[in-house]
């Protein structure tokens, strides 16, 4: 089993990719994965506009950091690049935070034409801090992901099936014992 930190750029509650991530952490539990979820909107504006790097909050989002043997970061996209709220938790962090991690990059956005905001601005963040390795990500578009009242998602089929894919690479290489249990899990556990 290894320890998973989900992190959401999000600076919406009721965003789509804040209720998305949350969704497929219960796919990387089913894997036999401890999910830690880290709410970036969380974190107290003063500590992230203010770069306070000794701010509680700060400290313990860099612990969590260090502790996770993998990461899956989320994101919308604004502006062809990830949010803003997600840059500023980013350069709180160690230089080197990632070191060691294998990372999932994913984003939601309102049109294929930011697509690429995972390979041109996201990625190359997350390999200047280390990532040991960074796995195929995924970009899912807005109207693909339909929120619930409750809090649930349901994703489109199609989506359903590629963020299955990406996120039992992700668990299998987190190691052998987690690529055993991905074995087990049935695509259609993705679908919402």
């Amino acid at each position: 089993m290894a320890t998973v930190l989900s992190v959401s750029g999000s600076p919406s509650a009721s965003s789509r990719t804040n209720r998305l991530l949350r969704h497929l952490d219960d796919r990387l539990t089913a894997h036999g994965h401890e999910v830690i979820p880290l709410d970036v909107r969380t974190v107290p504006a003063e500590a992230l506009l203010g770069a306070d790097f000794g701010h509680p909050a700060i400290s313990e989002a860099a612990a969590l950091f260090a502790r996770a043997d993998g990461v899956v970061v989320g994101t919308p996209v604004y502006k062809a690049s990830y949010s803003g709220v997600l840059k500023a938790l980013l350069d709180l962090l160690p230089q080197y935070a990632l070191t060691g991690k294998t990372v999932l990059p994913l984003a939601t956005g309102g049109s294929t034409a930011h697509v690429l905001a995972i390979d041109y601005a996201l990625r190359p963040v997350l390999t200047s801090m280390g990532a040991a390795h960074i796995v195929q990500g995924w970009f899912t578009l807005d109207r693909d992901i339909t929120a619930h009242e409750n809090g649930t998602v349901t994703v489109a089929p199609g989506a359903a099936e590629a963020l299955a894919q990406v996120v039992d690479q992700f668990s299998a290489a987190l190691g052998p014992r987690a690529a055993a249990l991905v074995r087990s899990v049935p695509a259609r556990a993705a679908v919402g």
